[in-house]
């Protein structure tokens, strides 16, 4: 198949895809279930997750998948969003390629109409100050991005949490956030409501003798990445011990290596030891015997934040360890879950507080898994707002606006892109029509009276309101989306139809021979 044929092929391939989503889309959205091969269960609403988790053949549906990847990348929020309008901006595309349109032509007029909305957006946005002191205003956001996921009945303590952590971690001179000093632990057991901010690092591990101290004030950290081990020979080799004495002299030896190594270590005054490899009995012992605690098999992820946040530096051999490479924090616990065998450590009241954890609790492990996914969302956004403070208020109130924007301007052109850009108008309130029809609304009447409003009051704000099931103005719900997510999904949505609009034919490659 060829040209037009080919082009609604494609088309309705897209289309395949956006319809899967479009039920998932704001507070009432549906949630999906996939089964991975081995037999794995995902339940999420999250479209990005949706669509990187489905075996997408159809290459063209493929586009549409990383599109939405595209969108999680760049800004966290809005995936699903950013794939509907595609959809529609497609089924408008079909049409105008019926009357006979040429495609390129179609592509030109999305391209103006996107531009005329995406400045319309900046001129209907707000800007915020983004600061400790405006920390309600940040929450307000971080609800309205969680409104919609699996934590929507405890959406004050998320928001708090999120806030707290990007705020803790945030560098306000240069308007940016580094996310990967921000640690999603999850654990199962306990409540939704019991997931907790933890201003240090947590480690899934704990002690590596029972009978050290579980709590250790004012700990002084040695971070190691050299195993807690006498050295090895890199070669093979054979050893003949002929004599008891001989047999005594090397045990000795290996005796002295563990004794200088613990030496060495308690030297420096350290107290604590974390080490990257385990160490056997021998070395575990004579530790708890001069008094250090030690934790074994860290992770390198793990020891890269503890030595941010405690103000440590990694030390790869023994030879090196001195007072000022320690780490230092006022509190190192084990904390004990439920009636489990199960041990956390925390390390708490770092030197650097700029590394922090979010310890997530659920009933179980897709809850966990889902809550993870949705405090990511949070973080971005709020990450967002750090980098460009402007917001729009949602509930598809700038859709409704953008689209009255770009149908008055398309009046102004005596070109055939006029027709691309009323199509552009109409695909774009395909949003706040899904979102009426997902909690049970009227699609059709829900616009036309958002539509009227917003002409009558010159309101722009005016959007639906999923739970009170009625059309208001957002800005008393504060329902909010940020500029720079808003503008991105028109910006994206365009670049994908305009790239799927001018694909005419999809030829296989032939072996190479």
């Amino acid at each position: 198949t060829r040209g037009l044929e080919a082009q609604k092929q494609h088309i309705m391939a897209a289309k395949a895809i956006a319809d899967i989503l479009k039920t998932s889309l704001g507070p009432k959205g549906m949630d999906k279930i996939l089964v991975s091969p081995d037999g794995d269960v995902t339940i999420t609403n999250d479209g990005a997750t949706i669509l990187a988790e489905m075996d997408v053949e159809n290459e063209v549906a493929k586009l549409m998948v990383q599109l939405s990847q595209s969108q999680d990348n760049e800004i966290g929020d809005g995936t699903t969003g950013v794939v509907v309008l595609a959809g529609a901006l497609l089924s408008q595309a079909e049409s105008l390629l019926e009357k006979g349109i040429h495609p390129i032509r179609v592509a030109d007029g999305f391209e103006m109409a996107c531009q005329v909305a995406v400045d319309h957006l900046k001129s209907i946005s707000e800007k915020i100050q983004v600061d400790e002191a405006n920390k309600e205003f940040l929450k307000k956001i971080a609800a309205s991005c969680l409104s919609s996921k699996i934590v929507s009945r405890c959406v004050e303590t998320m928001a708090s949490i999120s806030v707290e952590a990007v705020l803790a971690v945030a560098d306000m001179e240069r308007r940016d956030v580094n996310l990967d000093l921000i640690k999603v632990s999850g654990k199962t057991g306990g409540r939704m409501e019991d997931t907790e901010l933890i201003r240090g690092i947590l480690l899934d591990k704990d002690m590596s003798h029972p009978q050290m101290p579980k709590d250790v004030k004012d700990a002084k950290l040695c971070i190691l990445t050299c195993p807690f081990e006498p050295p090895k020979p890199k070669t093979k080799h054979s050893l003949t011990v002929a004599t008891a004495e001989r047999y005594q002299e090397l045990h000795d030896t290996e005796q002295k290596f563990f004794t200088d190594m613990v030496k060495k270590v308690k030297d420096s005054g350290a107290n604590i030891v974390i080490c990257q490899w385990g160490f056997d009995d021998e070395a575990n012992h004579l530790l708890y015997q001069n008094g250090l605690n030690a934790v074994r098999w860290v992770g390198g992820v793990e020891m890269e934040l503890i030595a941010i946040a405690t103000g440590g530096r990694i030390v790869p051999r023994f030879e090196e360890i001195s007072a000022d490479k320690l780490g230092k924090a006022g509190n190192v616990k084990e904390i004990k879950f439920g009636t489990l065998k199960d041990n956390m450590m925390v390390i708490e009241d770092c030197a650097n507080t700029r590394a922090v954890t979010i310890l997530v609790r659920g009933g179980n492990k897709m809850i966990i898994e889902e809550i993870k996914r949705s405090i990511h969302d949070a973080l971005c956004v709020i990450r967002n707002m750090v980098r460009d403070s402007g917001i729009v208020y949602g509930g598809g109130a700038p859709e409704v606006a953008c689209a009255l924007k770009v149908a008055e301007e398309a009046d102004k052109i005596s070109t055939l892109e006029q027709y691309a850009m009323r199509a552009f108008a109409d695909a774009l309130e395909t949003i706040p029509m899904t979102l009426a029809s997902n909690c049970g609304m009227q699609p059709l009447e829900t616009l036309q009276e958002i539509k009227s409003k917003q002409m009558q009051e010159k309101n722009g704000r005016i959007g639906v309101d999923c739970n009170l099931m009625k059309t208001v103005d957002m800005k008393e719900r504060n329902v909010l989306e940020t500029l720079v997510g808003k503008q991105q999904q028109f910006l994206l949505a365009t670049q994908v139809v305009k790239m799927i609009l001018k694909i005419d034919d999809v030829i296989k490659q032939g072996a190479a021979g």
